[in-house]
């Protein structure tokens, strides 16, 4: 069984999602320059934790969350992004919206950086500022239904699931499979720079509806 988010059901925007379709046309562009450039290009600007945590090439911790690994990988990315950043956005106003996500962006790698420093092994995705992003809506949303597509088998039905289900299942998963990929310490996918960038964007949320930088729902 499968289950992809399409949008918020429960609100519209004021706001036009400028930013947000902003970060996807990046992300398109640079995994464009990937598929050109091939493994040199990838090998120059995602991040290497080891050269990270040694201090070098410290800008690959903004370019590295702009990058793919695959079709997959961004068509997914992609996709969670519309689902949740149009209402964030709403929410934060565009600037704010944009500094909040590329923090959380930020965050989530050296979340992923901190667990394994040593590692050579390239990390690359927009998934830990994605996460954040999750981590706002379940804060700011968190009774807002989200339409989505479940997929069981051949069957496929819309399906409206309260955003804190849909996420709250999501960041669990993202937790034990960080602890299943610290025992076997393997793992191709950064889970813990999801979990870092989710607690990061559901902290930050919460402290601007403390500080009424955003309005509580």
């Amino acid at each position: 069984m499968a289950i992809i988010p399409l949008g918020d059901a429960s609100r519209r925007p004021v706001r036009m999602p400028f930013i947000t379709a902003f970060l996807i046309v990046v992300n398109v562009c640079v995994f464009a320059l990937e598929l050109i450039g091939g493994e040199p290009f990838v090998a120059r600007w995602s991040v290497i934790p080891a050269q990270v945590s040694g201090g070098q090439h410290l800008v690959t911790v903004l370019t590295g969350m702009f990058m793919h690994g695959g079709w997959s990988h961004i068509i997914g990315n992609m996709i969670f992004l519309w689902a949740f950043g149009p209402e964030i956005e709403d929410a934060m106003g565009h600037l704010q919206y944009l500094a909040f996500y590329l923090v959380g962006g930020i965050v989530a790698i050296l979340a992923q950086v901190a667990i394994n420093p040593h590692s050579t092994v390239p990390n690359l995705g927009a998934s830990g500022a994605i996460a954040a992003v999750m981590g706002a809506f379940i804060v700011a949303f968190p009774t807002d239904r989200i339409r989505s597509l479940l997929f069981f088998l051949i069957f496929v039905r819309v399906q409206y699931v309260p955003a804190a289900l849909f996420i709250g299942i999501w960041f669990l998963m993202q937790l034990v499979s960080v602890g299943a990929v610290a025992q076997v310490q393997t793992g191709g996918v950064a889970y813990m720079a999801h979990v870092g960038g989710f607690i990061y964007g559901a902290l930050a949320t919460r402290l601007m509806e403390a500080t009424r930088r955003i309005p509580a729902d």
